[in-house]
């Protein structure tokens, strides 16, 4: 099998590294100060590729830590893909032109999809698609805002269209280190052919297990935060186990 990518987490708020509790950015925990530093520490650690969110542009509809973002793109080489706060062209130009290897679109590919086919089709393979869940239904807006949508639907509307991956949170778990939704999201990575990455509530190694059974297998990889921070995912052990499923 193709090696299942495990993204650790930053997400912005302010130009700190913080961690919130399903996407309340009233119960944020603040992790880090130097979110560059942050991110230097997850290249070391062997991990091939990082994810970003800033939070306060996801709320404001335009970036607001691009100071911080630029800070991180200094430090590290391995690739970085960031969401929050894209709502046109000019955004996605302008990150990528920085050196992000993939932009994010959340709150806009609800509200016009043909936007992100556009950006997709003029960046092929650096186009990815946030789909974030409660109950199953598309909350846009930071989350603050529940659609009458399904994740599927939603993601079906991207299906040919050159979106390089699907990026699946279930709000519900977000924060709670109460394991992945492994059969939503199974689900939804068999509905279609764009690749999906698991989101919201890894809290072991016993996630990274099950993720690399079977019906997991057509995920791209899963993304870490919490547990990354206060040290119930070691990343070593993470990063082996994953090694010696491709390896198998």
């Amino acid at each position: 099998m193709d090696a299942m990518i495990l993204f650790p987490a930053i997400d912005l708020k302010e130009g700190r590294c913080v961690r919130l509790v399903q996407g309340d950015m009233a119960r944020s925990t603040v992790f880090s100060h130097d979110p560059a530093a942050q991110a230097e520490s997850f290249e070391r650690a062997g991990f091939s590729y990082l994810h970003m969110v800033d939070l306060d542009g996801a709320f404001a509809g335009k970036p607001q830590n691009a100071a911080a973002v630029e800070a991180v793109l200094a430090r590290v080489k391995i690739p970085v893909q960031l969401g929050g706060g894209v709502r046109d062209l000019a955004t996605v130009e302008g990150w990528l032109g920085k050196g992000i290897a993939r932009v994010i679109i959340g709150t806009t590919a609800l509200r016009d999809p043909d936007f992100v086919k556009a950006a997709a089709r003029r960046f092929p393979g650096r186009i990815a698609v946030g789909i974030d869940a409660r109950d199953g239904f598309v909350a846009v807006e930071g989350w603050a805002e529940v659609s009458e949508v399904s994740a599927l639907e939603l993601a079906r509307r991207f299906e040919g269209a050159g979106v390089a991956a699907i990026i699946f949170t279930d709000i519900a778990r977000d924060g709670l280190l109460k394991g992945l939704n492994f059969e939503a999201t199974a689900a939804l990575a068999d509905a279609l052919t764009i690749p999906v990455i698991a989101s919201g509530g890894l809290a072991s190694i016993e996630d990274v297990k099950r993720l690399l059974r079977p019906d997991c297998a057509r995920l791209e990889g899963a993304i870490a935060g919490r547990a990354l921070y206060d040290g119930r995912l070691d990343p070593a052990a993470a990063l082996a186990l994953i090694a010696g499923a491709k390896a198998a």
